[in-house]
This record gives structure tokens, sequence and C-alpha cells, in this order.
């Protein structure tokens, strides 16, 4: 171990002698093209692709897209300088951890189990809440989630796949919660997944869920019917994922109120047959309304992905925290805004790690559907690419909703891919709030590119630094920006900590320390 470190040291020093030397060329900033479409007056299920056996396939082809932003090319241009290619983590931000997760035989290979060791324990669900959009055939359900097994595990060999994960850190050197908490994740990760199964649910009202301090969690309601068997209409894929819109019960006698009759978002428990590890609560959305879509890490809780052992620790040991006083801004966003406000989280992580956010949100935050990363988006293209599909999805499936994004600069993806929709969706992107953590967090030294917001009504996003910034705002009327929190926004690349503030800044040297700083990161990763 030590000769590793050393090694490492040895190489960090010959890299800042080589960066001091390297004179970068300023980036170019393309403007960003503005395409304006009108979404159709309709409701429509959300695009879904099938294979006439299994539920749907994304269709990758089509929706890998260049990661490359303006930061990302500088840090392509410093390694073709240095002559290697750098770790995935300083271009994309996207930590090293929660990438290329084993699955399927990968899972037996590292046990040393077959799946004949499998054939007796019981078939497990992860199953994620859904949200349904109203059509004319009543009430469309997207059910979406995992069919799994869970391998025994001793807890000595758990203890060591746990330390591969845990970078530096000895699980035995953490308090008793923490370890728990590390093993745990990690024999989520070490599941079976089970393809070609058939997943049936039974629904029926839920009284509660959210914990933002309304009786019912969040502002939606309990129904006065609903309960219902449902069939899946496919088997699981490869990856053991199901994932489709399903119409559901809705004529006379069942109980649900028309999406087109109510302003208010319905809650349904879904129980899995078969398991009692497979319940979630379905969000019967209305046809309009305002859906906040809001990322989790470094906005709703403390997370630190741009500080990678900080980072680490936060997601495997130790325990959610909220940022700030976050659920305060998300409770009073629940009780005042009107009644047909729904609220969906979406994150990057991959699915298998997900138990905890959603217990954390539901703890924390008003009730809410639920989008993580499906397990045949693994690598860092495609995980970048994921978030886009997912939430062109959502908008696709409400055309006459209006959307709130929250986020924070720290995600490359989430810049780039935010704007854009305003861009394409003009009349849906109600308002954009990102945290900018570079400005209240001295660990993130990663530059963030606002190329994008150019062309974008300055009223209709706003870059905040602590949750009380967005006071006081009228969101139901379009007010997204408090006067008094000066923007300081350039059309480029951005940077508080050192000094880069666009295109046209000489950012040739704090740019050699982004890259140095970035480099140092990537090596916390790799000892």
């Amino acid at each position: 171990m030590y000769t590793r470190i050393t090694q490492h040291s040895l190489l960090l020093s010959a890299v800042f002698v080589v960066a001091q030397a390297i004179a970068i060329p300023e980036p170019t900033v393309a403007p960003a093209k503005v395409k304006v479409r009108v979404p159709a007056p309709v409701i429509t299920p959300a695009a879904i692709r099938f294979d006439g056996a299994h539920s749907y396939m994304y269709d990758r082809r089509n929706i890998l897209s260049d990661i490359e932003n303006g930061a990302g090319d500088v840090l392509h241009s410093l390694g073709s300088v240095l002559g290697q290619d750098l770790p995935s983590y300083v271009i994309s931000g996207i930590p090293e951890y929660f990438q290329n997760l084993p699955t399927g035989s990968q899972v037996l290979s590292k046990l040393g189990i077959q799946n004949s060791d499998l054939a007796a324990k019981p078939t497990l669900v992860l199953n994620m809440p859904p949200y349904a959009n109203w059509t004319e055939q009543g009430w469309n359900v997207r059910f979406h989630g995992n069919v799994y097994k869970q391998p025994d595990i001793s807890q000595s060999k758990l203890d060591d796949l746990a330390n591969v994960f845990l970078i530096g850190t000895n699980i035995n050197d953490l308090p008793a919660d923490q370890q728990t908490q590390a093993r745990n994740l990690t024999q989520s990760i070490f599941v079976v997944q089970q393809a070609d199964q058939n997943v049936t649910f039974h629904l029926e009202p839920a009284s509660t869920q959210g914990g933002d301090g309304e009786p019912g969690g969040g502002n939606a309601i309990t129904p006065p019917g609903g309960s219902q068997n449902v069939s899946f209409p496919y088997l699981t894929t490869e990856e053991g994922d199901f994932d489709s819109f399903v119409v559901i019960k809705n004529g006379s006698g069942v109980g649900l109120l028309a999406g087109n009759a109510t302003n208010n978002v319905q809650r349904l428990n879904v129980f899995t047959n078969g398991t009692l590890s497979g319940n979630a609560t379905a969000f019967l959305v209305p046809t309009e309304g305002i859906t906040f879509i809001s990322d989790i890490d470094d906005i709703l809780r403390v997370t630190k992905i741009y500080d990678p052992k900080e980072g680490l620790l936060n997601s495997f040991a130790r325990p959610f925290t909220s940022w700030m006083n976050m659920p305060d801004i998300y409770a009073n966003w629940s009780r005042t805004l009107p009644n047909n406000t729904h609220f969906h989280y979406l994150t990057t992580t991959p699915e298998q790690a997900t138990r905890l956010y959603m217990d954390f949100i539901y703890k924390t935050y008003p009730g809410g559907s639920f989008d993580t990363r499906p397990l045949n988006f693994s690598d860092v293209s495609a995980t970048l690419s994921i978030r886009m599909f997912l939430l062109t999805k959502i908008f696709e499936t409400f055309p006459q909703r209006k959307f709130v994004l929250v986020a924070d600069t720290s995600n490359s993806d989430v810049m780039k891919d935010y704007p854009t929709l305003a861009h394409d969706f003009p009349n849906q992107v109600q308002c954009i709030f990102l945290r900018n953590t570079s400005s209240t967090d001295s660990s993130d030294k990663f530059p963030y590119d606002t190329s994008k917001f150019e062309g974008l009504k300055n009223s209709s996003y706003m870059f905040f630094h602590v949750p009380d910034d967005l006071t006081g705002l009228d969101i139901a009327n379009g007010q997204c920006l408090n006067q008094t929190i000066m923007q300081n926004l350039t059309f480029g690349i951005q940077d508080e900590a050192l000094g880069i503030h666009g295109a046209g800044s000489q950012v040739g040297g704090s740019l050699t320390i982004s890259f140095v700083v970035a480099l140092v990161a990537a090596m916390f990763i790799a000892l």
C-alpha cells in the first residue's frame, strides 16, 4: 500500500511540473442553438419501445450523445498533451465508485457461486415509485423496477467487498452504524438480476407518503378507491428490469378520480405480489399543473461528489444528511403551491444503490415519483445520456404541465441538459434553479459550463448559494429570479474558486490549476 502511495506521489509531482509548462489554448464556446418547438396539446403516453416479449428496451443508438462540454474539451486536450487518457471521473464528474458495478454472472464469479446455488432463494423486487398520466383510456401508470435474488454473503466476504469501494478506508475503522450501512449498500450491489420473469401488482389507496410535515405527505390526496390487481404485460429484460406504461382500471366503481376532472395528485400503494420487498407508491398526476424535477446529490443531501474521498464516504457509509434547510424550502412549496403540484426525483445513481436514496427522500421531502439509472446504462457516456432520456420521457408524458428543474452546478450533464430542455420545450420549463457549489464549497474546484443558457430569458433561471435564496418566489406565475442574488454570469466556463468567468477570460493558468486539482481527485480514486 505504501509503495503504491509513493508511486502516486512521484507521479503527482511530475504532473505538477508538466502542468506548469503547458500552454492551454483558450476555449472557443459555440453559441447555443435555440430550437423552438411547441408541444402538441394532447395527452399521450410517453414514447416507449417494445420487442414483443419483454418490457421496452432503450434504443441506445439514438440517445447516446457527445458528452464533452467546454471543460471536458480542455481536459481532453490536456490528456493528449500528457500522452495519457484521463479517468472518466475527471471529464464527466461521475464518481468512479458508481461505474461498472457487477451484474449477473460477474456477481456469481466474484462470490464464487453458481446459479444453482440461488435456486432456493426467494425472488425480490426493487419497485420504483411510478408516475401516471391521464389518457383517453384512463390512468396510464409507468411501472418500473428490477427483479433479483440475493446470494448468501458472509460478513467477512461482505467486508472485503465493501473495502473495494471504501478506497483509503477500512470498514473496521468506521463507527458501528457506518459499518452497517456500508455492508447493507454493498449487499444491495451484489445481487443477481432475474430475466424472463412475470411481475404482478396489487394496488390500493395510499394514506401517507413523504416526510415534509403534511398530514398525507406532500399535497397529494388519498383517492376514494382504486384497489385492483395488475399484471405487467412483458417479461423482465436480461438485466431483470421491467419498465412500461400500463393502463389500469378506471371505470365505474373503481373509485379513482379522472385526471381531467381533478386538480389533485392521487396516491396508490403498489405492492408486488409474491414478495415483501417490492412496495412503492404511485402518483397519479393531473393533466395540468407544476412538476418539480429534482436531483438529489448536493442539492437535497450533502454528498460532495466533487471531493472523491468525502463523496465516497457520504455515499457508502455516513447517514444521509439534508443540505442545510432545503427540506423547509420543499415543505413550503408543497404547502403553498396549488394541489396539482407534483414532485419527481431523478438520480443517475444505479438502481441497485437507490434504496437509501428513496428512504431518505420519503422521510425528509414531499412524496413523489422516482427515476434512477437502469442496469443497461453502465458506462459514462450512457450514464450522461440516461438523464436526458428520462427527462424527455416525463416532458413528453405531460405536454401540458410546467416543470421546475432543480440541481447543482457540479453535474456536467445537468448543465447541458436543463437549458437544452428549456430551448426544446420553451412552453414547459417554468424555472431552473441551480445551486452554485463552487461559490459556497471550497472543495469544489471543477469548472462548470454555462454556454447552453445563452438565449434563454434571464428571469427563467437562477444560480443560488443557499436554500433561503429560493424563498419568496412566485413560482406559479413564473418568478424564478431573486433579484437580491447577484448572478455574475457569463456564457462559457465558470469557476468562482479559480476566478474563471466565461470564454473571454484569461483562463490558461487557472485551467492548468483546475486540471491538476482534477487529476489529484482522480488519483484519490486510483489509490
